[in-house]
C-alpha cells in the first residue's frame, strides 16, 4: 500500500479539478470513453459500402464542406505487451509491412475519390500496433501516396502526428518523419520500472526514450506525447514516482495516464498477467492521486478523462477557448472534421454516420483484393444520436452544459426531454460531482475526474432512452 504517499485530497488550481480518491473508488465502474457517441458497441452490419458511399456524397454536398482527418492503422507489433487490448498483429516478419502498404494504397484509390479533392486533410494520425513497424521508405512511400489522392493542409495549425515505439527506432527515423511533415509524437511509455516492464513483457529503458524525446526536439516536432500506464502488475508508488519523474524532467507536451483494465477474458495477452501481482484498490488510487499530484505541481493542466497538457499546447488553449473537442484519436482540436478511417479495424465519422473497418486482417485483405470497401459495421446517427452526442461533447471536453444554447440549437425544453437523465445526475450532485441549475449543468472541481460518470446519465443506450424523446419539442 501507498498511505501516507500523496496528500488524501489534492486541488489543482489551474484546471479547477480536486482528486477526493474516496469519490473514485466509489465511482469506479466499467464505462464509455465517450470517443465516439453512439459508442462502437451499437454498430450494426446493416451499414455497409452504399451506406458509406451515399454519407461520403452528402458530406460534399453541403454548403462549406467540413475539412478531412485520415486516420490510418498499422496493426503489427513485433512482441506482445501483456496488458494490451489493441487490435493489434504479432510478427517479426517485415516484409508483411510492404504487403499491408500496397493493400492501403488499394484502398485510399477507392475512398479518395468519394470526397471532394478541395477539401483539406488538416489531420493525419498513424496509429497501431506500432507504426514505426514500417520502414521509413514504406511510410514515406505511404504518406507520399496520401498526398497524390488527397489535399494535405500546408497550414500551419495542422495535426500530422504519429505512435511510435522507442524500441524499435533507429537512428535518424525521427528527423525523416519530420521531413515528411508530420508535427506531433506520441510515445508509448507506461512505466519504467524494471519488475513492472518484466511482468508486462514490456523492456525499454530510459535512455532510449529519452534519447527519441531530444531527437523530437531537434527535428521541430510541434508537439511530444507521452503514455504511462496506472495499476500494472508488480507496481508500485515508489517506482511508479521514479519514472514520473523522469518523465516529468523531459518536458514532454503532454501526457496520457491511463488506468490499466484487466479483462483476459476478452483479451488473450492478458492471461499472462498474475491477478495476484496487480496492485489492489487502495494502491490503484493512490497511483493515480500521485501521478495528478506531481503533473499538476509541475505545471501541467488537466484536460480530461486521463490526459495532461502544459499551459501553451495547443490543448489547454483549445479547452480555454471553448474550442476543444474528442473523438477516436482522444482530445484534439481538430474535431469539425470528417474522419476517414483507413486499414483494418479503423473508424470513420462521415457526416451524420460511424462506420468501422473489418477488424481482422484477412477479412479485411479480401475486400480490398475484391475491390470492396472494407466496412464490418456502421451506424446513421438520428436526431437523437445527434443531440446528445453534441451534450456528451461538451461535458467531455468543457465539462458543463449550456443549458439554453442547446434549447435553441435543437428546439427541446432540456428539462423534459432529458428528465431521466436529470433524476440520474441527482445522486451525482449529492455527492458534490456536478451542479445542476436551470441554465448550467456543469461538474464541480471534485466531478472533473469523473465526466464520463456524468456523461453517461445522458447516454439514450445505456438507460434505455434512445429515440423515445425527440419529438418533445417546444
Amino acid at each position: 500500500m501507498c498511505t501516507g504517499a500523496v496528500k488524501s485530497i489534492f486541488e489543482d488550481v489551474n484546471a479547477s479539478a480536486t482528486f477526493d480518491a474516496e469519490l473514485l473508488r466509489r465511482y469506479d465502474r466499467p464505462g464509455p470513453r465517450y470517443t465516439s457517441y453512439p459508442t462502437a458497441p451499437h454498430f450494426t452490419p446493416g451499414f455497409d459500402d452504399g451506406s458509406y458511399r451515399a454519407c461520403a456524397l452528402r458530406s460534399n454536398e453541403v454548403p462549406i464542406p467540413r475539412d478531412l482527418s485520415l486516420y490510418v492503422h498499422v496493426p503489427f507489433c513485433f512482441s506482445p505487451c501483456f496488458y494490451c487490448g489493441c487490435t493489434r498483429i504479432i510478427t517479426r516478419d517485415r516484409t508483411r509491412g510492404a504487403a499491408y502498404v500496397a493493400r492501403l494504397q488499394r484502398e485510399i484509390e477507392m475512398v479518395a475519390p468519394l470526397f471532394d479533392r478541395d477539401r483539406d486533410v488538416i489531420q493525419l494520425h498513424f496509429g497501431g500496433g506500432t507504426p514505426n513497424f514500417l520502414d521509413a521508405g514504406e511510410l514515406a512511400r505511404l504518406v507520399h501516396f496520401l498526398g497524390e489522392h488527397f489535399n494535405l493542409s500546408d497550414r500551419v495549425d495542422r495535426d500530422f502526428s504519429i505512435e511510435l515505439d522507442p524500441r524499435t527506432l533507429e537512428n535518424g527515423d525521427v528527423m525523416r518523419l519530420a521531413a515528411l511533415g508530420l508535427n506531433r509524437v506520441s510515445l508509448g511509455v507506461q512505466d519504467f520500472d524494471p519488475a513492472v516492464q518484466s511482468a508486462v513483457n514490456r523492456m525499454q529503458s530510459v535512455e532510449q526514450t529519452l534519447a527519441v524525446i531530444d531527437e523530437c526536439r531537434a527535428s521541430g516536432m510541434r508537439s511530444v506525447n507521452v503514455d504511462l500506464i496506472y495499476g500494472l502488475p508488480k507496481q508500485t508508488c515508489e517506482g511508479f514516482a521514479r519514472t514520473l519523474d523522469t518523465i516529468i524532467g523531459a518536458r514532454p507536451d503532454r501526457l496520457a495516464i491511463y488506468g490499466y483494465a484487466h479483462l483476459p477474458e476478452m483479451f488473450k495477452p492478458q492471461r499472462q498477467i498474475e491477478t495476484a501481482d496487480l496492485p489492489d484498490a487502495v494502491v490503484r488510487m493512490d497511483l493515480l492521486q500521485l501521478a495528478v499530484q506531481k503533473l499538476t505541481d509541475h505545471g501541467y493542466r488537466f484536460i480530461g478523462m486521463d490526459h495532461f497538457a502544459l499551459p501553451q499546447d495547443e490543448l489547454s488553449k483549445a479547452q480555454a477557448a471553448g474550442s476543444l473537442q474528442r473523438n477516436f484519436m482522444g482530445y484534439t482540436i481538430h474535431d469539425d472534421c470528417d474522419l476517414i478511417g483507413l486499414g483494418v479495424s479503423s473508424i470513420s465519422h462521415i457526416a451524420d454516420s460511424y462506420s468501422q473497418n473489418h477488424r481482422d486482417l484477412p477479412s479485411w485483405e479480401r475486400a480490398i483484393d475484391d475491390n470492396r470497401l472494407p466496412i464490418f459495421r456502421g451506424l446513421e446517427l438520428d436526431a437523437d444520436d445527434v443531440l446528445r452526442a453534441d451534450v456528451i461533447q461538451q461535458l467531455m471536453c468543457q465539462g458543463e452544459i449550456d443549458v439554453a444554447l442547446f434549447e435553441r440549437n435543437y428546439g427541446i425544453e432540456f428539462r423534459r426531454y432529458f428528465a431521466d437523465a436529470l433524476v440520474q445526475l441527482e445522486p451525482l450532485a449529492a455527492d458534490g460531482l456536478v451542479t445542476v441549475e436551470s441554465s448550467r449543468i456543469a461538474a464541480t472541481s471534485r466531478g472533473r475526474f469523473l465526466q464520463r460518470v456524468i456523461a453517461m446519465c445522458f447516454d439514450g443506450y445505456i438507460s434505455g432512452a434512445h429515440g423515445q424523446r425527440y419529438s418533445r419539442v417546444i
